[in-house]
């Protein structure tokens, strides 16, 4: 027994050496996500590179930038599709898009906006709200790769028939096919959904508020933080929230018992929709 708590010991010492190693080449500070994820994603790259101890990954980053761009991916949150959770979107117009509409003019961020297509998926709720031409987009990630990915708005079309049946449970109102073009094995979305989509970098470890927003979404990022980076994030959250701005988070994210709790109101317990308290 003691001789397996040594090793976990050990094998926990050596991931910390990583994420330092990690940082001091890239920049990029893991140590406060899941342990979790960070192993999981860590014990994928082991395997692939045919190490066994995570110490092995060291020399790598030291020596190997390429190594450093790929252990990058992998430790990226890249789970997505367009109108995830259909009715989260259904609440969300049922909820908040009344209050949107008594103002001139929207900003809304997307935090950790992964490969777009949740974006995307905004830009059709705003559009068939009549709320879109008021509106800009700001879609931010930390991986400059995924960006340049979700700028394309150019996805597998295997993945179309999923993502219109999502549309329509979502509440949408036209033909999903209205909103894209199809090639032989890609469907590329409408430049017309691009037009209020200012794609930019933004790491929510590192960076401040991103001021002055309506509405944040930043829906199943916060799970693979631990207790003290999500504080941190809501509290980034919070700042960049207008009075009386929305934050949207995932299903199986909340801001109970966080330090930010009582400076939002719950607008849907079910679908985590807040609003920041005026006063």
């Amino acid at each position: 027994m003691e001789k397996n708590k040594e090793y976990v010991d050990n094998e926990e010492l050596e991931i910390d050496l990583v994420l330092d190693a990690l940082l001091k080449k890239s920049d990029f500070d893991y140590r406060n996500y899941s342990r979790a994820h960070i192993k999981r994603r860590l014990s994928h790259r082991l395997a692939v590179s045919g190490f066994s101890r995570f110490s092995e990954l060291i020399p790598e980053l030291i020596y190997n930038p390429d190594f450093v761009r790929q252990l990058l991916l992998d430790l990226s949150i890249n789970v997505t599709e367009m109108f995830r959770d259909p009715e989260f979107y259904v609440a969300f117009k049922a909820l908040v898009c009344p209050y949107l509409k008594t103002y001139p003019f929207l900003k809304l961020w997307h935090a950790g906006c992964s490969s777009g297509q949740e974006v995307y998926s905004t830009s059709i709720l705003l559009k068939e709200g009549n709320l879109y031409d008021n509106s800009q987009i700001y879609a931010t990630d930390f991986n400059v790769d995924i960006l340049e990915r979700a700028k394309e708005a150019r996805y597998p079309i295997e993945n179309i028939k999923n993502y219109t049946k999502n549309y329509h449970e979502a509440g949408g109102e036209f033909s999903f096919s209205d909103y894209y073009s199809a090639d032989s094995d890609s469907a590329i979305l409408s430049n017309d959904l691009k037009k209020n989509i200012l794609f930019s970098f933004h790491n929510l470890v590192t960076d401040g508020a991103f001021g002055e927003m309506n509405v944040i979404f930043c829906r199943n990022v916060l799970i693979y933080f631990d207790k003290t980076l999500q504080n941190k994030v809501l509290q980034l959250f919070h700042d960049s929230l207008v009075p009386g701005g929305f934050l949207c988070l995932g299903s199986k994210e909340s801001i109970l018992y966080s330090e930010v709790d009582h400076l939002f109101e719950v607008i849907s317990r079910d679908w985590k929709i807040y609003r920041k308290k005026v006063h």
